[in-house]
Parts: C-alpha cells; structure tokens; sequence
C-alpha cells in the first residue's frame, strides 16, 4: 500500500504545480479558465486520496502526531509531496 501511496503523492504533487504554476496563471493573465478547470478536479481527488492514504498508513509506518501533520501539510505546499516521498516514503538503499 505503501508504494500506491508514494505514486498517489507523485500525482497530486504534478497536479498542483501544474495547477498552480501554469493553468492559473493562464486563467488570470489570458483570461482562459479551461486549464483550471481541467485540473481542478483531478488534483481535488488526488488530494482527497493522499489524506485518506496518510490516515490509514499512518498506524503501519508508525508515524508520531509531528511526522503525521508534516505528511498532512506537505499536501498544501508545492513540491511539499515530493519531500514526503524522499524522507518518509522511498526505501532505505541500506534495507
């Protein structure tokens, strides 16, 4: 579960940056909102499921309230999944 947890964190880091770095701007600067609107929903239930997958992996992977609020906050920060995924997530190269 862990490893569709870390490509559902993947996912919904591309899609915010995506939605944050390239279709809002395109709504506001050239007035075109379709971008937003095409990746507003899937990032919606990409973050909708991260939080899920965080709450129900948080038992197994034995995270204490500090490491459970970084991984629920790295949701709301660009590239914030990204860090998750390297400090938390990846395998050990030495296990």
């Amino acid at each position: 579960m862990v490893n569709i947890f870390r490509i559902v964190a993947f996912l919904e880091g591309v899609s915010y940056i995506l939605l944050l770095g390239i279709a809002t701007p395109i709504k506001y600067f050239a007035d075109d909102p379709q971008y937003v609107k095409m990746l507003g929903m899937p990032h919606g239930i990409l973050f909708i499921v991260y939080i899920i997958f965080a709450i129900m992996l948080r038992p197994e992977l034995k995270w204490n309230r500090s490491t459970f609020i970084k991984v629920l906050a790295a949701s709301l920060i660009p590239f914030g999944t990204f860090y998750i995924d390297k400090m938390y997530l990846k395998p050990s190269k030495n296990g």
